[in-house]
């Protein structure tokens, strides 16, 4: 894990500006906040190619999805509580259900946007968009892999969904990796337990397995980018071959990538399974390391949550 941070907000805006030069089809929506999505690094150079919806995310939606209908691919950004809570139906009823080439980025996933407070943070984005038929739903753990993410969204054909985040946070690969649909990583390998997360959490998994090594407890730790369609063939070999699993990720535990990895679990092969994420709650106005700390989405608290696991067990 490197120690350079970038937030992978600003590797979205960098692969949108690149991949224009490239593809003329591709086009761009923003509902007023291009400088914060950080869309606006393609709007720069391709004016003509950008559109500015304006504080109307259903409408951005709207003109999207008709743009994507005459043959564009595009791609809409806002925050990621807009891009999935406002604009449902009309993902719903004019994107996923035609399965058109549009490529929803919500921005400013999690708590960590931190002091705009609970009306700007999703925490059940993932849930909606994992629930849509056809749509894809991808959250990068680092900024490669967001540039990887958007240039796999342009090549599939049909819906997907891109949550990045406002925060910076350590970049994990390097230049030569490459993102798959559908498929996870293990970014440090482990026997005693694995840890499932996604987005920032990944890096604070990290953190917390290579203090875990210092306790005796060999942690696995995937990166598990592909939220939908699952690597459920990653998640079972890991369960056949930890015996207990551990999820994390800055978003409810409901819906998210804890449920989908029990669901895999509890039909392919039975084992513990715990969630770490929001419990049925809303988040609270804080700066962002605050929150993740009062919501125990630390690698403090994800040492302790294991090591308490596995001494009961051993108790």
């Amino acid at each position: 894990m490197s120690d350079k941070m970038i937030s992978p907000r600003d590797a979205y805006g960098a692969a949108l500006k690149r991949l224009g030069a490239e593809h003329p089809e591709i086009v761009a929506l923003d509902a007023d906040l291009s400088e914060s999505t950080r869309s606006s690094k393609f709007r720069d150079v391709y004016p003509e190619r950008f559109f500015n919806a304006g504080i109307a995310e259903q409408n951005m939606i709207g003109m999207a999805a008709g743009l994507a209908a005459s043959g564009k691919v595009a791609f809409a950004s806002t925050f990621a509580v807009f891009a999935t809570g406002r604009t449902y139906d009309q993902i719903r009823q004019l994107v996923a259900r035609s399965k058109l080439n549009v490529k929803i980025v919500g921005s400013h996933g999690g708590i960590t946007v931190g002091e705009d407070g609970p009306s700007h943070q999703a925490t059940e984005d993932l849930a909606l968009m994992r629930a849509l038929p056809n749509m894809r739903v991808f959250v990068p753990g680092d900024a490669v892999e967001t540039e990887r993410m958007v240039e796999t969204a342009l090549e599939l054909d049909g819906p997907v969904y891109i949550r990045t985040s406002r925060v910076k946070f350590p970049v994990l690969f390097d230049e030569n990796y490459r993102f798959k649909e559908g498929k996870g990583v293990i970014v440090r390998e482990g026997g005693d337990i694995t840890i499932i997360a996604c987005g920032l959490m990944v890096s604070e998994s990290m953190k917390a397995a290579a203090e875990l090594e210092k306790d005796g407890i060999s942690a696995r730790v995937v990166n598990m980018g592909s939220i939908k369609p699952l690597d459920r063939e990653l998640i079972v070999r890991c369960a056949k071959e930890t015996g207990k699993i551990l999820t994390i990720e800055e978003h409810s535990i409901f819906g998210g990538l804890g449920s989908a990895v029990a669901e895999v679990v509890a039909e392919e092969h039975p084992v513990h399974v715990q969630r770490m994420g929001l419990k049925d709650e809303f988040g609270v106005t804080g700066d962002s390391d605050a929150l993740l700390c009062h919501f125990c989405l630390t690698a403090e608290h994800i040492r302790e949550n294991i090591r308490r696991w596995l001494k009961k067990v051993e108790d």
